[in-house]
């Protein structure tokens, strides 16, 4: 008769060796899952462009419970990204819109928009004066006293305008921001 009997510690070893794997595939599939719901809700509050992106990086290391779905969620996103992409006639358009959403609270988009028309006008003192504008809305004294600069190296008007702006009532106490507004009192 054999002996059936395992060596101590052999049947152990493998069970540990499994639950050492385990956990790092659990972990890459709770990341892949936390990926998916981040990108549906991107996909749900209508910004498609970065939905897209986000099931783009997805899908080639997406679960198998997961593929599928995250395919036709990438065709809805490219079929309505095609259909919100927004055409404006001029720059002055694309402010106006960036501020409408500045003043709806889409500081995100805001910041693309004035971004994207300081890429087509480097010298675009409005999209300037607006992330100035966003940047103090948003705590970024920084920022916010770079882009004001520019802003009133390329129109001194904007100075005057900064003056009464209530948008910068969060910059009134940085010294910075006040000799910037009124140098000539320094």
């Amino acid at each position: 008769m054999q002996d059936t009997t395992q060596a101590p510690g052999t049947r152990r070893t493998a069970r540990a060796a499994t639950e050492k794997t385990r956990p790092i595939v659990d972990k890459a599939h709770e990341q892949a899952l936390q990926h998916y719901q981040s990108a549906v809700q991107l996909m749900q509050e209508g910004k498609f462009e970065k939905a897209r992106a986000a099931f783009e990086k997805l899908i080639p290391h997406a679960p198998p419970e997961l593929l599928e779905r995250s395919k036709v969620y990438l065709a809805a996103c490219e079929r309505n990204a095609k259909r919100s992409e927004l055409a404006f006639s001029t720059l002055g358009e694309q402010y106006d819109y960036a501020i409408s959403l500045l003043n709806t609270g889409d500081y995100e988009d805001a910041r693309d928009q004035l971004e994207g028309i300081l890429k087509k006008d480097a010298k675009a003192d409005f999209a300037h004066y607006g992330l100035a504008v966003l940047d103090s809305m948003t705590g970024q004294a920084e920022e916010c006293l770079e882009h004001l600069i520019a802003a009133i190296e390329l129109n001194p008007q904007n100075r005057i305008q900064a003056r009464s702006d209530s948008d910068f009532q969060d910059m009134a106490d940085d010294p910075r921001f006040t000799e910037l507004l009124y140098p000539e009192t320094s």
